[in-house]
């Protein structure tokens, strides 16, 4: 009999036969909690920021826990509760999407060279009450 060799000496302790017969049985159905994400507001008008996840079997008390758990710890004036099933994210093979973004220097200040124009209006200023 060849037992399961792990990294973590508790399973190696099970002995835990490599060939095994019967087959693993599936959890039960509502077995487990769903996560839910959940999004704070500090203050009103500010950005909702993720500040973790809880496991409820319903989103009514996953808005309970998430009030208990990340609500009590500073002011607070709102909350996202979002079921993680629902959050939809792009593959890391995708990223090449925002390969542009960096190429739009327009959009930021640094990109005029403001600071330039206003020092020679300045020179061009002082040179004229110099004559």
């Amino acid at each position: 009999m060849t037992t399961i060799k792990s990294l973590d000496p508790r399973v190696t302790r099970m002995q835990i036969d490599t060939e095994r017969q019967d087959p693993l049985e599936p959890k039960p159905e509502l077995d487990q909690f769903q996560t839910f994400e959940v999004f704070h507001q500090a203050k009103s008008g500010a950005h909702h920021v993720h500040v973790g996840n809880v496991h409820a079997p319903n989103r009514e008390l996953a808005l309970l826990l998430a009030k208990e758990q990340y609500g009590r710890r500073g002011q607070t004036v709102n909350m996202w509760i979002v079921n993680t099933r629902d959050v939809l994210t792009m593959a890391s093979e995708d990223s090449d999407v925002f390969a542009t973004t960096p190429d739009k220097m327009y959009r930021e200040v640094a990109a005029y060279m403001v600071r330039n124009k206003v020092e020679a209006f300045k020179n061009k200023q002082q040179e004229g009450t110099k004559e």
